[in-house]
């Protein structure tokens, strides 16, 4: 089992070093430029030194995992590489979804093995969940030595994983801020509506969660496409303008809905749930023409 250092004491890196202390792996160390921080997540962990200097804490890392925001990945790894830290036998990861592992240029020119290791999931808090890890997805990308390793760590965690193409990552990391942040979006925008229909703030999730469980339920059973339901998948028209109608003093959540109903006519297109003439009357509608 290895000492591992901790980049970045935010919700993933404190979920991401708790569950590989569950498999064994030791947190040497925890950084963050926030101290308070940096402790509250050592709290959690109940191991390892507490840093708020990163060249200090992936000293002590066999494995230094960057838990950093995206845009400070490079900068960091520039300063460790500029430190006089032996690299060679040494393994960083990074867990951008979207960048690549040219951030960690500077560390595999000093002699590190470099990967991006990134999980398809979400983390509301900094407060460990011990099943995190269990039965999702890690998008991973990097060097053949590196990927080994980080193959290695997701089945440890009782994850899966998937390899990806340098080329891909801006697609693969597209795709999971629309399944994830984007759902939110429409849900807050769900509720802003039923919150002007005069319903008590207190049973809108009650309305709203059932609806989506069961949406994503269906999904899972089916595929996205299938799952589609609602006035868009079956052509009603008179629906869809009453719906835009409701929305003329509403001119941001109109825009989102025709955008969504737009894409929704495609796939309703594109399962052919829909003869022409109702195609053709909600493209007018929608002003797709």
């Amino acid at each position: 089992m290895s000492d591992i250092a901790i980049i970045g004491a935010g919700k993933l890196g404190t979920n991401l070093g708790f569950a590989l202390m569950r498999k064994g792996h030791r947190i040497a160390a925890v950084s963050d430029k926030n101290h308070l921080s940096a402790q509250e997540s050592r709290q959690f962990l109940d191991q390892g030194k507490v840093f708020d200097n990163n060249t200090s804490a992936a000293r002590l890392g066999q494995w230094v995992i960057l838990a950093v925001p995206d845009d400070a990945i490079e900068k960091v790894a520039g300063e460790l590489a500029g430190s006089d830290i032996e690299w060679p036998g040494r393994f960083v990861f990074h867990c951008s979804g979207l960048h690549t592992t040219e951030l960690l240029d500077s560390l595999e020119k000093s002699g590190a093995l470099v990967a991006s290791l990134h999980p398809v999931q979400s983390f509301s808090q900094k407060k460990p969940d011990p099943r995190a890890f269990e039965g999702i997805f890690f998008g991973l990308e990097g060097k053949k030595e590196a990927l080994h390793l980080a193959i290695g760590i997701t089945r440890q965690l009782g994850a899966k994983f998937f390899i990806l193409e340098a080329k891909d990552k801006p697609l693969y990391h597209t795709a999971c801020s629309m399944a994830s942040n984007f759902l939110a979006t429409i849900l807050d925008a769900a509720t802003e509506l039923l919150l002007k229909a005069e319903l008590s703030a207190s049973i809108v999730p009650q309305i709203l969660m059932p609806l989506v469980q069961g949406t994503l339920q269906n999904v899972n059973k089916f595929d996205a496409a299938t799952a589609l339901t609602g006035p868009v998948a079956r052509g009603d028209e008179t629906s869809v303008a009453k719906h835009l109608e409701a929305l003329q003093q509403l001119p941001d959540l109109h825009d989102l809905y025709v955008c969504v109903a737009k894409r929704s006519l495609q796939v309703a297109k594109r399962k052919k749930y829909l003869p022409e003439e109702k195609i053709k009357a909600l493209e007018d509608l929608l002003g797709c023409r």
